[in-house]
C-alpha cells in the first residue's frame, strides 16, 4: 500500500544527460577544511544517471553499464541510479517512518541518546560531533537484521516494518553495484564476495529543519563516508558535492525515483587510489524540512580493508595502510574535539 507522504520524492526533474556494534559510522570518517568554495548551481555539470536494470541484460549491454559506473566512480565519486528495483512506495514509506520518528516527543527519542559511539542505535542532535551543524539523526545497524532490529525504535509503530523493507532493498542495490565496480577494477565481481556478504550496513537517518531567514544554512559540514558505498535516499534537495574539475560545490538535483550513490573512503583504499572518495555536505532547504536516509556499506567490524594486491605493483605501490570499521571508531573517539579529523588521511602511506 502507498504511504501518505507529505513531501513526495522527486519533485524536480533533471535530464539524464545533465559488525558488530556502532551506530555511528557516518559520524563521519572525514572532514575537509571549511573553504568557501564557490557554488556551480547556475551551470551545474551533469550527474551521471545509471540504469541498473541494464546490468542484467546481455553481456555487451552489461559491459557498457559497468564502464559507465567505472567512469563515474573514477571521475566524480558519485552518480545516481534508476530502475534499481526499489518501489516508490517502499522509498516513500521509509521516508515517512523517518519523518514520523523525528516528530515524536523528545523524551521518547532521547531514550536512544548516547555518547557511546559503539551503541547499536544512537539518537542525537547537532553540536556534539563538530560535523552536524543543524540536524537530528538516528543511526542504527541493519545487517544482519536478525542481530539488530530488536534494538530499533518501536515507535512510531510503522518504523521497524517500513525501515526494514527499505534496508534490505538498499543493501541489495549496494551489493549489485559493488559487483560492477569490482568487475570494472579488473578484480572480478566475485572478489572478496564472502566479506561483502557478511559485511556491515549502517542506516544514518537524518532530519534537517527548513532553513530560516538569515540563519546558518549548512546542515552537515563537508565530509566523506567511511565505507565502500553509501546509498542515499532524500526527500528534497539539499545535498551538495565537491566538483573536482572546478573545485566548487554542486547541488545534486532530485531525479524522480532515483537514488544517489557515494564512493566512500574504503573504496579508495581497496582500489589503491584508482577511485577517490567524494566530499559532500548537506544544505538546509528553504522550502521544507528534509529527510535523508544514508545506507552505508562496509566490511564487518574487525575485518581489515587493504589495497587489493592485484592493483599494487612497482609503478603503483601501496598507498594506504589497512584498517577496519573498529579502527575508524577508535580514530573517531580519539578525535571528537578535532574539527579537522580525517580518517582517510591517517591511512595514507
Amino acid at each position: 500500500a502507498l504511504c501518505a507522504h507529505e513531501n513526495p520524492l522527486g519533485s524536480s526533474n533533471i535530464s539524464k544527460t545533465s559488525a558488530v556494534t556502532s551506530a555511528n559510522m557516518s559520524d563521519l570518517s572525514r572532514t575537509v577544511p571549511q573553504e568557501q568554495l564557490p557554488s556551480q548551481d547556475l551551470h551545474p555539470s551533469p550527474t551521471p544517471v545509471i540504469n541498473l536494470g541494464h546490468l542484467s541484460l546481455d553481456s555487451v549491454t552489461r559491459s557498457g553499464v559497468v564502464n559507465d559506473i567505472a567512469k563515474a566512480c573514477r571521475d566524480l565519486g558519485y552518480f545516481q541510479v534508476i530502475n534499481h528495483g526499489i518501489s516508490q512506495s517502499v522509498m516513500d514509506c521509509a521516508v515517512k517512518a523517518a519523518s514520523d520518528f523525528f516528530k515524536l516527543p523528545s523524551e521518547i527519542k532521547e531514550k536512544f541518546a548516547s555518547e557511546d559511539l559503539r551503541q547499536p542505535v544512537r539518537y542525537d542532535t547537532s553540536s556534539k560531533d563538530s560535523i552536524s551543524m543543524s540536524r537530528a539523526f538516528l543511526k542504527l545497524y541493519a545487517h544482519p537484521l536478525s542481530d539488530w532490529i530488536q534494538y530499533w525504535p518501536q515507535q512510531p509503530p510503522i518504523y521497524r516494518e517500513y525501515m526494514e523493507i527499505y534496508a534490505v532493498e538498499a543493501r541489495r542495490v549496494a551489493l549489485q553495484l559493488m559487483e560492477a565496480i569490482l568487475e570494472a577494477l579488473g578484480l572480478g565481481k566475485e572478489y572478496l564476495n564472502e566479506k561483502f556478504q557478511e559485511g556491515s550496513q549502517l542506516l544514518s537517518v537524518n532530519c534537517y529543519p527548513k532553513a530560516s531567514q538569515g540563519a546558518m544554512t549548512i546542515g552537515l559540514a563537508p565530509h566523506s563516508d567511511y565505507g565502500f558505498l553509501t546509498i542515499l535516499l532524500t526527500s528534497c534537495r539539499g545535498l551538495e558535492v565537491v566538483d573536482r574539475s572546478s573545485n566548487s560545490w554542486r547541488t545534486v538535483q532530485q531525479l524522480p525515483h532515483a537514488l544517489h550513490v557515494h564512493v566512500g573512503d574504503h573504496m579508495e583504499v581497496l582500489s589503491n587510489g584508482l577511485i577517490k572518495t567524494v566530499v559532500h555536505r548537506a544544505i538546509l532547504n528553504s522550502e521544507e524540512a528534509r529527510i535523508s536516509i544514508a545506507s552505508i556499506h562496509g566490511f564487518a567490524l574487525d575485518e581489515k580493508v587493504t589495497c587489493a594486491k592485484e592493483l599494487v605493483d612497482e609503478q603503483n605501490p601501496q598507498k594506504y595502510k589497512e584498517s577496519s570499521l573498529s579502527d575508524f571508531l577508535d580514530h573517531l573517539a580519539a578525535n571528537m574535539d578535532n574539527k579537522q579529523r580525517n580518517f582517510l588521511e591517517s591511512l595514507k602511506m
